[in-house]
């Protein structure tokens, strides 16, 4: 559900408080306000934002307006999806790409002699 158009974009106040201070470029700004929007005036700042584990590295540009600082930084981290079809597959790509690495060499050999 989108925010009322009466109401503007959220902006944390704080964190729209530091930008001003700073210049583009300098160092990054450390924020925990994952849900602010990206105005304009944040182009060209790098922000630190919070994942709820680390700090992500987030430099805003241009294509980043309208969004949110946290879509940037995503808390989960995707691993792959398991289970005993996925590990056949993989022992399948594994060994079709030995095959491969095998007929390539010895074809490089068949061709030196």
């Amino acid at each position: 559900m989108t925010r009322s158009l009466k109401k503007g974009p959220y902006v944390d106040a704080k964190l729209a408080k530091k930008v001003a201070a700073r210049k583009p470029g300098s160092a990054p700004i450390k924020t925990w306000a994952r849900a602010s929007q990206i105005p304009p005036e944040f182009v060209g700042f790098t922000f630190q934002v919070h994942n709820g584990k680390n700090f992500d590295d987030v430099y805003v540009s241009e294509d980043m307006v309208g969004h949110r600082l946290g879509e940037f930084a995503p808390t989960t981290k995707f691993l792959r999806h398991g289970g005993k079809m996925q590990k056949e597959a993989d022992m399948a790509a594994k060994a079709t790409e030995i095959a491969a690495a095998q007929a390539a060499k010895a074809s490089a050999t068949a061709a030196k002699k």
